[in-house]
């Protein structure tokens, strides 16, 4: 998606459809298709945390015009899902200027603590509005939860005047970027030490740690290797791994990911191994091996909606219950939220976990020519990254010049798309980086290769980017 259409975005939009029957309207907010507004969700929206509100229905006819935020990217056929019940996430607080709701993290356990938390959170609201009080609020001072209050009503009263002449379709508020959101949201007392690889992210990150109380600057490092950051802390692989369908697990057996246009469907098979005892035996074992692994592959792969995990069949009550069990309790380390069900007498288990952003897949794959949509390759962005990734790997051993050999399509792909702008005009200003393109590759294949001489012999189809 483009970064416009970011989760938490707040849009100017004027509704050009009202269907009583899906009790939802469809607003045109200067995207590429209409936004979707369920008109009954209220407070809803917000039940992955504990707390009370009044739920209201919104009454709206064709022309109106109003504040939406979107809560669900576009995906596929269909356009944004947004909300006219905005929200405004700080680091402690998540301010609902149109909500009356007053909720808490499920983390924050302690009777006394969470509350404190909710006393407090009510006097800092005024008619109508409401407050969430998230998990890093547990044992902060009163004084910096209404300095946090103060500033995210600013921000809210600071949309609604620049929303006030803005034309239909103006973005008047945007939500902060991934490296914002990792520091404002994902890191603890765990983190040891922050690995940045470009200068002016680094500056930033920097500033934003010293803003933390659990982070210092010391704890932020910038990566000055020549190779790229990924090769050099051994996640390429990794990586690249998350492209493919089929996941190996400890023991030999395998999982194969599948996503359909409803739901993505998982299968569990032994693959290679066949245990130390009995059958019944080598089946569980890989299916606890298997439900373990899926819980991490659907944080790690993003994955949202439904999702049915075909396990191996297992004779024994017990031996299902157990695995179930496992299941359940690895995805509730999840931030997502996810729901389980109880596995069938098939083996067949099913959960679903909560659409946040996008799935991994839609930046690192893309539509095959002729697939009819149904096949996919890497994405021109995902292998220009591993492209880039060869490169640096090159200049690092010490050459002036690479040649890098790739499908034609690809290589247009890259140019086209100046993917390699920055580092050309940067660190790659006194190295020279040559294209050949090559008819006989797959379009995911490349080469590269490191040149010392001045002067190279290269075809006539040869590019030198700049």
């Amino acid at each position: 998606p483009r970064f416009s259409e970011a989760v938490g975005n707040i849009y100017k939009g004027k509704v050009v459809n009202v269907v009583p029957g899906m009790q939802a309207a469809f607003l045109s907010c200067g995207m590429e298709r209409n936004c979707y507004l369920p008109l009954d969700e209220g407070s809803a929206r917000f039940s992955t945390y504990d707390g009370t509100g009044e739920k209201k229905g919104l009454s709206l006819k064709e022309g109106d015009e109003l504040l939406v935020q979107i809560v669900k990217l576009p995906r596929g056929n269909k356009g944004a899902k947004v909300s006219s019940d905005l929200s405004f996430v700080g680091n402690r607080l998540i301010f609902l200027p149109h909500t009356d709701f007053l909720g808490i993290s499920r983390k924050i356990v302690d009777k006394e603590t969470r509350a404190s938390l909710l006393k407090e959170a009510d006097k800092l609201r005024g008619e109508g509005e409401g407050f969430i009080v998230r998990t890093a609020a547990a044992g902060v001072a009163k004084k910096k939860l209404k300095e946090e209050s103060d500033y995210l009503k600013r921000v809210y009263k600071a949309v609604l005047e620049s929303a006030k002449d803005a034309p239909v379709g103006t973005l008047v508020y945007r939500e902060q970027d991934l490296p914002s959101k990792i520091m404002r949201d994902s890191l603890g007392d765990g983190v040891s030490r922050i690995v940045v690889g470009e200068k002016d992210l680094y500056e930033r990150v920097v500033r934003l740690a010293r803003m933390r109380d659990d982070l210092g600057e010391k704890k932020v490092v910038l990566h000055t290797g020549e190779r790229s950051i990924f090769a050099a802390h051994s996640l390429s692989e990794q990586i690249h791994a998350l492209a493919e369908p089929t996941v190996r697990l400890e023991n030999g057996g395998t999982i194969v990911i599948d996503p359909t246009e409803a739901m993505t469907v998982i299968d569990v098979n032994t693959g290679k191994y066949t245990g130390e005892s009995d059958l019944e035996s080598t089946v569980f074992e890989t299916n606890l091996q298997a439900a373990r692994e899926i819980a991490r592959q659907v944080r790690l792969r993003n994955i949202g909606g439904i999702v049915a995990v075909d396990f191996i069949d297992m004779g024994e009550e017990n031996h299902r219950l157990e695995v179930d069990r496992v299941l359940s309790e690895a995805l509730s380390k999840d931030r997502a939220k996810c729901r389980t069900f109880p596995m069938s007498e098939l083996c067949v288990a099913l959960f679903t976990r909560k659409r946040v952003g996008s799935e991994l897949s839609s930046f690192m794959l893309q539509p095959g020519p002729g697939c009819a949509r149904k096949g996919y390759l890497l994405s021109d962005r995902y292998v220009a990254m591993r492209v880039r990734s060869a490169v640096l790997d090159v200049f690092a051993e010490g050459f002036s010049s690479a040649v890098v050999e790739l499908h034609p399509d690809l290589m247009q792909a890259i140019l086209q798309g100046n993917f390699f702008s920055p580092a050309l005009n940067g660190r790659w200003r006194e190295k020279r980086l040559y294209f050949v393109p090559r008819e006989e590759f797959h379009y995911e294949k490349f080469t590269a290769r490191g040149e010392r001489e001045d002067v190279l012999t290269l075809p006539d189809t040869a590019r030198l980017a700049y």
